[in-house]
């Protein structure tokens, strides 16, 4: 009887340690998807649990990606302003662009014609426009021609600023600014927050200006933030914290994210945008709320512990069982009820994850 006993509990041992860790990633799984969130594996579910710094991308991840031109200040012609910028946005995807075709569509601005139409990455567009080689892009790219930006133009708060140029045999010369309001997510604010009350840093990287990216992080009480970011250089900005010690998740939408989704510890993306962000992810959030990167990493650690709580209770039902057995006191009934009651324990304890909020 004794031995028998003691057979039950050893051969039993291994069916409640098998269930501990999978059933807690399928319960934890399966509860992040429930709420809009696709976990690529098990190993995305434990490097989440070590994040401490998280990197925000800001147009279509903090903001609504849906930028409206609020201002046209030209320094000669306004009407002249709106045509070349309508012409050297048409062939573009940028969100800039677009609100600039939006207001051209709605005020009947006149298409001009285009040719040798470029992109130039991370900086702007520019084309011949009826003759003309004009420029519309950042203000970093504008000074990098030697021009003096004349911030004092600017009219709106924490505006997104493109600047329209115009290459000339004399040199370059400055024709005005375009303004975009682009409101920062009804739930960006409680995101952060949250982030921080979990003891995790919150940042920015962006490519826009300085004053708008010091406005979005002053609005949603951001610890840092990063402006007039090339694309290449949003990966080295991840690289720059993970050398400080930080294990960082870069959460972003874009196909200029791509490369620091990649560097970044974790990979966290929003499915509203490309394809390349998100095969370059670990965690998908199905919608654009940022509120649901709180959620990823709580329950990430929630299945975590979970996982620990299961191994406890299925080596403790052995650590006592065993010994009880060899010595006597358990039957062979008993020490197989205690063992399917170990197994029915781990999976129980998984299923709470299914009821969790987060």
């Amino acid at each position: 009887g004794i031995l028998n006993a003691v057979a039950v509990l050893v051969i039993a041992c291994p069916c409640a340690l098998g269930l501990a860790t999978p059933a807690a990633i399928m319960a934890g799984t399966g509860a992040a998807a429930r709420q809009g969130i696709l976990v690529k594996d098990a190993i995305a579910l434990e490097q989440a649990t070590k994040i401490d710094y998280v990197v925000f991308d800001k147009t279509g991840t903090l903001t609504e990606g849906k930028p409206v031109l609020t201002q046209l200040n030209a320094l000669n012609n306004e009407t002249e302003l709106a045509a070349l910028a309508y012409a050297l946005s048409q062939y573009s995807e940028h969100p800039l662009a677009k609100a600039i075709v939006s207001y051209a569509n709605s005020h009947n601005i006149d298409l001009l014609s285009v040719s040798d139409f470029a992109v130039v990455a991370g900086k702007g567009v520019k084309a011949t426009v009826t003759g003309r080689a004009v420029m519309l892009g950042s203000g970093s790219w504008m000074r990098e021609m030697g021009l003096t930006l004349p911030q004092d133009l600017i009219a709106v708060p924490g505006a997104s600023v493109s600047w329209l140029a115009e290459k000339t045999a004399q040199g370059t010369t400055l024709l005005g600014l375009l303004c975009f309001a682009d409101k920062a997510k009804a739930q960006a604010k409680n995101a952060v927050h949250k982030l921080q009350a979990a003891g995790i840093r919150v940042s920015m990287l962006t490519g826009d200006s300085l004053a708008s990216a010091e406005y979005v992080a002053k609005e949603l009480g951001l610890d840092n933030f990063n402006a007039e970011v090339l694309p290449q250089g949003k990966a080295e900005a991840v690289a720059a914290y993970q050398q400080q010690g930080y294990k960082v998740a870069m959460v972003g939408d874009g196909i200029n994210d791509a490369p620091a989704l990649a560097q970044a510890d974790l990979g966290i993306a929003m499915a509203t945008g490309t394809d390349v962000a998100v095969s370059a992810s670990a965690f998908t959030l199905m919608r654009g709320d940022p509120e649901l990167v709180a959620a990823a990493l709580l329950l990430a650690s929630a299945t975590y512990r979970n996982i620990q709580q299961n191994l406890f209770w299925a080596f403790a039902f052995n650590t006592i069982g065993i010994p009880l057995a060899a010595l006597g006191f358990l039957n062979p009934v008993i020490a197989g009820a205690a063992m399917a009651f170990s197994s029915v324990l781990v999976v129980t304890n998984a299923l709470r994850l299914q009821r969790m909020s987060f």
